[in-house]
């Protein structure tokens, strides 16, 4: 079978295609005929051994994918051959077939397509764990979501308003933002790119705090990091919780008087230990999202496909900062 492999650390260019062994399945394990390959910020780091995690080389990018069960190992019970699912790997996922646990599937509901199942888990997944068990977002409480047009970004402002919230989203373009809108946002900014100084940040908490309302934000979804986690801090409310998602922009450095000042909670966002760590609370998350996508309150966006071969630019287009919503892989047999 085809796969796509890491051999060194480094950058998107340094992926190659190769020819590798079929995967037989283990007892437990089921094998997956691959159809669709989410891309995720964590694909960028993993291939230039920045991650939390460092996978033995040579390995496959590709946390999480969709495709339909063509192998069932010994002592599975509740999989069957020819049933679609959804599996979260972690990375392992941009190969044409792929061992699981077959526990750790998820079926796929009829009305889902492959590219939209594999645009679902890790971005909604990750920002549900965030507004609703790390923040414990409340209707009617405002939140200002950083990022807005990226993958949990964008999965951040749907399950806002899906909870009841008044969201602002911010980004680095008009057609980002625009991009939010459409997916229910109340209102929206752009924010400058690149480094800021001082004053351009005390500027932009200004315009944080003006989108927001006279109060700010109760919580704050900070998928960028960088520069703009300052003003964003600035511009929250009394017993704000701040959710710490991501840093494409840089690890930020935050004031930490205004944290006591506000009395302004800090969190960290880890939702794939969180998965390892309590499996029966993801379960039920997972129920619930499902339950959102049937209600229509969810629908993943995949704003670009890209063949097997391409990964490598999939992933490049996603550390570029320009996707708007998802980037999918697609798996031809």
């Amino acid at each position: 079978m085809r796969a796509v492999l890491s051999k060194t650390p480094g950058g998107p260019e340094t992926l190659v295609v190769e020819d590798v062994l079929d995967p037989t399945p283990k007892t437990g394990e089921v094998i997956i005929e691959v159809k669709a390959v989410g891309i995720n910020y964590p694909d960028t780091l993993i291939i230039e051994d920045k991650y939390q995690f460092r996978p033995e080389r040579p390995f496959s990018p590709g946390a999480e994918v969709a495709g339909v069960v063509e192998a069932v190992g010994e002592g599975v019970k509740g999989v069957r051959k020819g049933d679609r699912v959804i599996a979260v790997p972690g990375w392992g996922g941009l190969v044409e077939r792929l061992a699981v646990r077959a526990e750790t599937v998820i079926p796929i509901p009829d009305a889902m397509s492959f590219e939209e199942a594999a645009a679902l888990i890790m971005t909604y997944g990750t920002s549900y764990y965030a507004l609703k068990d790390r923040a414990q977002l409340k209707a009617g409480e405002t939140l200002l979501v950083l990022g807005a047009a990226g993958g949990v970004g964008a999965a951040a402002v749907e399950l806002g308003k899906a909870m009841g919230a008044k969201v602002v989203a911010a980004a680095s373009t008009n057609d980002k933002v625009e991009f939010a809108l459409e997916l229910g946002a109340d209102n929206g900014l752009i924010y400058p790119s690149g480094p800021m100084d001082k004053a351009a940040q005390k500027a932009l908490s200004g315009e944080f705090k003006l989108a927001t309302g006279r109060d700010g934000a109760d919580v704050v979804y900070d998928a960028v990091g960088g520069d703009y986690a300052d003003p964003a801090l600035r511009a929250m409310d009394w017993n704000g919780r701040y959710l710490v998602v991501g840093f494409p922009a840089g690890i930020p450095s935050l004031p930490l008087n205004l944290t006591l000042l506000k009395s302004v909670s800090v969190i960290g966002v880890f939702w794939g230990a969180a998965v390892m760590r309590d499996p029966k609370a993801h379960a039920a998350n997972m129920v619930e999202l499902m339950q959102m996508y049937a209600d229509g309150k969810i629908r993943p966006r995949v704003s670009k496909t890209f063949p097997l071969e391409k990964s490598g630019e999939a992933i490049k287009a996603l550390g570029d900062r320009q996707a708007l919503g998802k980037i999918v892989v697609t798996v031809e047999s």
